[in-house]
């Protein structure tokens, strides 16, 4: 049986019929940038996330670049982030110019964890020769494989340091954090549209969503070449604009992203059950969170990793590593001469992390094939 890590062409081939439609609808009409496929799928974003306005973007990493750009953030300002992510959260924060710091990550949630940010915000108001005066403007917490980021005390944190949050939701459309929808709790959060996320394109495409609606305004403006018209221009900005037939097809897709969660959420349910009392340990959710599964990510000891990945690709099992160098050790970062033990918690889960099969059409008998095979490796 040979298993996929994620198989887009299963979720083409159930929908084909509405996707094949959207996309043709895009031609007919020559709605290929701007227009109403990129309006109506703004609308509905922006409810299913609760918020008042969402913005289409390029781009997952455009959309926090734009973002960070919108809350006035730049040159001399410091946006932390956690210490676990994909490059395109801190990367975000340097094309701004401004400085990027890392914190730690909670253990359990491989998100970041508000005790150590806390510690980190105590520190930071002593200035040291390691860590010049900047001005801290914002924190982005990442709900990372869809697990929503311990939010409320980060909110409590910021309003005491009077920071801005911006949601990293690249990897969880559709999750909730106490009863709010992921994307609704920040002053902005960003989605990924690539399209292997919950919620992907047929290429790329990123969006903002908020309540402000000021940041919104300029959010737009900034992404279109700083326009308030074709060609009156307020500022500079760049071109950053989600096209309609992205937009037609996101359209489609948001219908049935309740139910493709719901799947992902009984899949990982299944892989707790199938994978209990084995050596390796599977995800926690928090309390009263709903996590939506982008990723199912479960730890082995670190001698046995590489040799079970290698066992279960010789067995047609496909799987992954999210992501094996945590952001302060990327040699990108080497300017920064931070220290492993800095970040001991991420750094240890990027030697045990494992990434195995997740995706709505993912059925019982494979993850009860897998979850087999795992119990065989010795």
């Amino acid at each position: 049986m040979n298993i996929p890590f994620v198989d887009l062409k299963a979720q083409y081939e159930s929908i084909k019929e509405e996707i094949d439609g959207a996309i043709s609808e895009v031609i007919s009409k020559s709605a290929f940038v701007g227009g109403s496929f990129v309006e109506s799928f703004e609308k509905a974003f922006a409810s299913f996330c609760n918020v008042k306005h969402c913005v289409g973007v390029g781009n997952g990493t455009d959309a926090l670049f734009i973002a960070l750009k919108g809350l006035g953030i730049g040159k001399g300002d410091e946006v932390i982030v956690p210490a676990n992510s994909f490059i395109a959260t801190s990367e975000a924060v340097t094309l701004t110019g401004a400085r990027v710091a890392f914190v730690d990550i909670d253990p359990k949630t491989y998100n970041m964890d508000p005790n150590k940010l806390e510690n980190y915000l105590k520190k930071r108001l002593v200035p040291h020769a390691s860590c010049p005066p900047s001005r801290l403007k914002a924190v982005i917490p990442v709900h990372l494989y869809g697990q929503p980021a311990d939010m409320d005390p980060i909110l409590d944190l910021a309003k005491k340091y009077d920071l801005k949050v911006i949601e990293d939701a690249a990897q969880a459309h559709g999750a909730e954090y106490k009863g709010r929808p992921i994307g609704s709790i920040g002053d902005a959060a960003c989605f990924s549209f690539y399209p292997g996320k919950n919620l992907g394109a047929y290429g790329d495409g990123g969006a903002i969503t908020t309540n402000d609606e000021e940041l919104a305004l300029k959010a737009r403006m900034f992404a279109n070449h700083g326009r308030i018209d074709k060609y009156d221009h307020l500022m500079e900005g760049v071109n950053s604009r989600l096209d309609g037939l992205q937009a037609a097809v996101l359209g489609v897709k948001l219908k049935h992203l309740p139910e493709w969660t719901e799947k992902r959420r009984e899949n990982a349910y299944l892989y707790n059950k199938y994978l209990n009392d084995t050596y390796l340990l599977t995800p926690t959710e928090i309390n009263d969170v709903e996590a939506v599964y982008h990723l199912y990510v479960v730890r082995v000891r670190r001698e046995l990793r590489e040799k079970l990945q290698s066992y279960l690709k010789d067995n047609g099992i496909s799987t992954g590593i999210h992501y094996p160098i945590v952001l302060p050790n990327l040699k990108a970062y080497s300017y920064l001469e931070k220290q492993n033990s800095e970040f001991q918690e991420a750094t240890k889960a990027s030697e045990e992390i494992l990434s195995l099969p997740m995706f709505p059409e993912l059925t019982e008998k494979q993850i009860k094939h897998i979850s087999e095979t795992i119990r065989k490796f010795k």
